[in-house]
C-alpha cells in the first residue's frame, strides 16, 4: 500500500540558491553524500542552497548559506534571478522532509562572483554540518545531467537567468 500525499501540506519552504562563478565563468558544484533518495542511491551534484531564516533578507541568506556549505567569504552578488522558482519533492518524501511541513521549496537564486583562491573552499566549515563530499567547477549546461531529477526544472530556469554571466 503506497502512502498518498497529505493534501494539507501545501506550503513551500523559503530557500535561496547560489550560482558561484569563478573568473573563467565556470560554476561551483558540490557532490552530495551518497545516500538513498527518490532515484535510488546516487551521487548527485548541486549548487549551494538552503533555508531562509525568519525575517532574513534573501541576499544575506545566500551569502550565509554559501559560507556554511563552502567556507567561501571572497564573493559578491552580481545578479539576482527575476523570479522565485518552486519545486515539489517526490510524492513519497512529502510529509517527511523538513519536519513534514513542506511539499517542496520556493527558491530565490543569486549569482555571485568568486574572487578568492580555490584553497579557500572548505567542505567542512567549522560549526556547520557538511553537505558535500567533493566539489569542482563546471560549465552551466553540464549541471543539468548532474542534478537530482526533481530539481532539474529549477536549474533550467536558473541557467536561463544567469547564462549571460558564465561559460
Amino acid at each position: 500500500m503506497t502512502e498518498r500525499v497529505k493534501p494539507e501540506i501545501v506550503a513551500y519552504r523559503p530557500c535561496v540558491g547560489v550560482m558561484l562563478l569563478n573568473a573563467q565563468g565556470l560554476v561551483w558544484i558540490g557532490r552530495r553524500f551518497e545516500k538513498q533518495n527518490d532515484d535510488g542511491v546516487g551521487k548527485w551534484w548541486q549548487m549551494p542552497q538552503g533555508g531562509i531564516d525568519a525575517g532574513e533578507d534573501p541576499a544575506k541568506a545566500a551569502i550565509r548559506e554559501l559560507y556554511e556549505e563552502t567556507a567561501v567569504t571572497n564573493a559578491h552578488i552580481i545578479a539576482e534571478a527575476p523570479s522565485w522558482y518552486n519545486y515539489d519533492l517526490p510524492e513519497h518524501l512529502i510529509g517527511k522532509s523538513w519536519g513534514g511541513k513542506y511539499r517542496g521549496q520556493k527558491q530565490k537564486w543569486f549569482a555571485l562572483k568568486f574572487t578568492g583562491l580555490d584553497s579557500e573552499i572548505n567542505l567542512q566549515p567549522p560549526g556547520h554540518k557538511q553537505e558535500f563530499d567533493a566539489w569542482r567547477w563546471a560549465k552551466m549546461d553540464e549541471m543539468l545531467e548532474l542534478i537530482i531529477p526533481f530539481k532539474r526544472e529549477v536549474y533550467v530556469d536558473v541557467i536561463a537567468a544567469f547564462r549571460h554571466l558564465g561559460a
